[in-house]
Formats: structure tokens, sequence, C-alpha cells
């Protein structure tokens, strides 16, 4: 069973808000870490991986022109 155009782009528009939180909770648990001098840390690290892998989400939305540019600078939060 396929999803129509509207449950389509629900869709994405959900993930597209998961990725922008994750990002923003990432760069949240990350300055953390910093601020305990934590940075050479496997968690901190795990975060630094996981906190790319959206941000390269965010690139390809931005992109094709679905997100403002400044989204990334802003923690992806800008739509």
């Amino acid at each position: 069973m396929s999803m129509s155009e509207q449950e389509r782009l629900a869709a994405f528009e959900r993930m597209l808000a998961d990725v922008q939180k994750s990002y923003g909770e990432l760069t949240a648990r990350m300055e953390r870490l910093k601020a305990e001098k934590k940075e050479k840390t496997a968690t901190f690290r795990q975060y630094w991986s996981n906190k790319m892998t959206c941000q390269y989400m965010l690139s390809m939305y931005q992109q094709y022109g679905l997100i403002e540019p400044s989204a990334l600078e802003n923690g992806g939060k800008n739509v």
C-alpha cells in the first residue's frame, strides 16, 4: 500500500522536525560535556558523529530549498 501525497509530505515534515530536534539536543549535550572538559570521551565522540549525520541531512534539506540557508547556524530551526 502506498502513501498519498499528503501522507508523504507529512512524513517528510515529521522527519525534518525530528532531525532538527536531534541536532539541537546533541549540540546542547556536547556543550555540557565541553564545559566538563570531556571532549575526548567515547560519549562525546558518538554525539559528534550523530550531530554530523544530522548536519548532513539538514544540509540536504537546504540544498533542495526546503529550509533556509541560516537553519544550520541556528540549530536547524529555520524552516
